[in-house]
């Protein structure tokens, strides 16, 4: 299968959820392309994580729907076509297996490599995002960091065709988050994998994805490129990346 082919498209359509009788999200429209990297921003509580929750079907909207390759989310059509994986913020780390008990459940469950084959790639998947060494150790005797990095390594054995991040960064130190971007991108180019970010670590969307969608109060405000979005004059935008845009202004005028 190439590259082009293993990606899936994504389309949001008119996405609403509640919650209590508060609107998280308000109508949500957009779609990723085959193949692509886009990145979900917005301040704490606009609504990101809901949406990546309808995104891969762990909730049903209120209203509208969301579509994997033309089938909405929650039919079985879906489900048995694409592989698809998310990265909890939270990790969701099995207590009682070990580290490469977690990283390899998905290929010991479907029994698709003999034992020592299942080893190897856990092993590499675990040097990856720096774990090497670490396969014997249980979720409790690892920092909130390591524990996201086991659930990243987890999420890339099953090499899949679309795979959500709930904040990969989070907890990492700057040399971890770069590897880790590293990693999103490399899926990317060899299988061709769509990939959805939710993140508030700048770099890293701004690194890695084709397109960015600023979210605020549950809507959409802004879809773009990293370049496009560094460039908006939407205050609440730029207010989240802090850019000084009257700093920047004077700075050209006065050069």
């Amino acid at each position: 299968m190439s590259a082009a082919q293993q990606g899936v498209r994504v389309e949001v359509r008119g996405v609403r959820k509640s919650f209590k009788g508060t609107e998280v999200l308000r109508g949500i429209d957009f779609s990723v392309d085959r193949g692509e990297i886009f990145a979900l921003m917005g301040p704490s509580g606009s609504g990101k994580t809901v949406l990546l929750r309808q995104i891969i079907g762990l909730d049903r909207p209120d209203a509208g729907e969301v579509l994997v390759d033309g089938h909405p989310v929650h039919d079985g059509d879906a489900r048995d076509r694409v592989r698809m994986a998310m990265v909890f913020q939270s990790a969701a780390l099995l207590n009682s297996l070990t580290v490469a008990e977690n990283v390899g459940l998905y290929l010991t469950e479907h029994r698709s490599q003999p034992p020592e084959a299942i080893g190897r790639v856990v092993s590499e998947k675990l040097r990856l995002v720096g774990l090497q060494g670490a396969e014997n150790k249980l979720p409790a005797e690892l920092s909130g960091g390591m524990k996201k990095r086991v659930a990243i390594a987890r999420a890339l054995v099953m090499e899949p065709q679309l795979i959500l991040y709930d904040e990969p960064t989070s907890e990492l130190d700057p040399l971890r988050s770069v590897t880790i971007g590293r990693e999103i991108l490399s899926l990317n180019r060899r299988l061709g994998v769509t990939s959805i970010l939710v993140t508030h670590d700048r770099d890293l969307a701004m690194g890695v994805a084709h397109r960015v969608g600023f979210i605020s109060e549950g809507a959409l405000r802004f879809l773009g490129t990293p370049t496009e979005l560094r460039a908006s004059e939407d205050p609440q935008v730029r207010d989240f990346l802090n850019i000084d845009f009257d700093r920047n202004q004077h700075t050209e005028e006065t050069a």
